[in-house]
């Protein structure tokens, strides 16, 4: 079958459409046939080795990880699916990819696609909707009428969170640039900071949530706009402690991690907030529930662009230049 895959770790990881082997499943395994893949900003770190001591995959490895499909094979022991049935899924942390013909999809980790989406839609939603879910409902635990700082609004991950979290009864407000703030307040921003006319720090305060979506000093920023007892939940860093025990790393990584994360967390403690770096899981109940309420119309996908398997390199490329309004995704059948 072809597939999109990375040969080494580095500058020059060889990134290119190749002929692999199709999967062979596993009792508890989907074969999958791929319609659609989505891109996320993570596939394009991980061939620079920056996930290396973490995600484990074996050279040459197939990218991407999350991915819309239809089940063309299931294994021994699967009860929840059948041959024909359509599904959605995020492979994420499994060693595999998703920019292929066929997937092996563990059957855990796999949802019925939403009636409301088609395939493209649905290969949108995996890793932006666990994120956001994993990050809000279950680190922070947002309650209705309390106030949630996302920013990047307009990216894949904000425009996902900021639905999300209005569903939850939230108050939210977000960063983004001019031409983006009518998308972001359609969405259901409530607060929405210009970020090339003002600095968010300067304009908000009082807030009970920050989803840490930006790199460089944004964390330490959000901190002085959280009120006592607030929460800030990462997805960028820096890793700490808590991520390093949960992954079982060594006690020299954990150490390093601990170093890594002592200025953000003493920092946290001194405003009286917490910090905690969150690592998405892929986890199929969870992701049959946000189908749920897609279906049910509380959120909807936003897509900036599709590009087709041939131009899955070029997909990535354009996402790496961190423009895009929503998701961008490949579309393969």
């Amino acid at each position: 079958m072809k597939a999109l895959t990375f040969k080494r770790y580095g500058k020059s990881p060889d990134i290119d459409l190749a002929q692999v082997a199709r999967p062979t499943i596993k009792a508890d395994e989907l074969l999958v046939e791929v319609h659609a893949a989505g891109l996320n900003p993570i596939d394009n770190m991980i061939p620079t080795g920056m996930f290396k001591p973490v995600l484990k995959f074996q050279l040459p490895a197939i990218m991407g990880s999350d991915l819309a499909g239809v089940v063309t094979e299931v294994g021994s022991a699967v009860t929840r699916f059948k041959v024909g049935d359509a599904i959605f899924a995020s492979l994420f942390d499994l060693g595999n990819g998703s920019i292929a013909e066929f997937a092996a999809v563990p059957e855990r980790v796999a949802a019925p696609k939403p009636d409301a989406l088609d395939f493209v839609q649905a290969a949108s939603i995996p890793m932006v909707g666990l994120t956001s879910w994993q990050a809000l409902k279950e680190r922070a635990h947002l309650e209705p009428g309390q106030k949630v700082f996302i920013p990047a609004g307009s990216g894949g991950i904000g425009t996902f969170a900021i639905q999300l979290a209005k569903h939850l009864g939230a108050k939210v407000a977000t960063t983004t640039s001019t031409t983006n703030v009518p998308l972001v307040r359609s969405l259901g921003a409530d607060e929405v900071v210009d970020y090339k006319k003002q600095a968010f720090e300067h304009v908000l305060g009082g807030y009970d949530v920050v989803l840490g979506t930006t790199r460089g000093d944004a964390i330490e920023k959000s901190i002085g706009i959280l009120k006592a007892g607030g929460k800030i939940v990462s997805l960028v860093g820096p890793l700490d402690k808590a991520f390093a025990k949960a992954r079982r790393m060594n006690l020299l990584l954990t150490f390093v991690l601990g170093l890594m994360s002592r200025k953000i967390i003493g920092l946290a403690k001194k405003n009286h907030v917490s910090y905690s770096f969150l690592f998405v899981r892929p986890q199929g109940a969870q992701l049959h529930d946000i189908g749920k309420l897609i279906d049910a119309g509380h959120i909807k996908p936003v897509i900036d662009q599709v590009f087709a398997f041939e131009q899955a390199g070029q997909a990535l490329e354009y996402l790496a230049q961190g423009r895009s309004k929503g998701k961008v995704v490949v579309k393969i059948k």
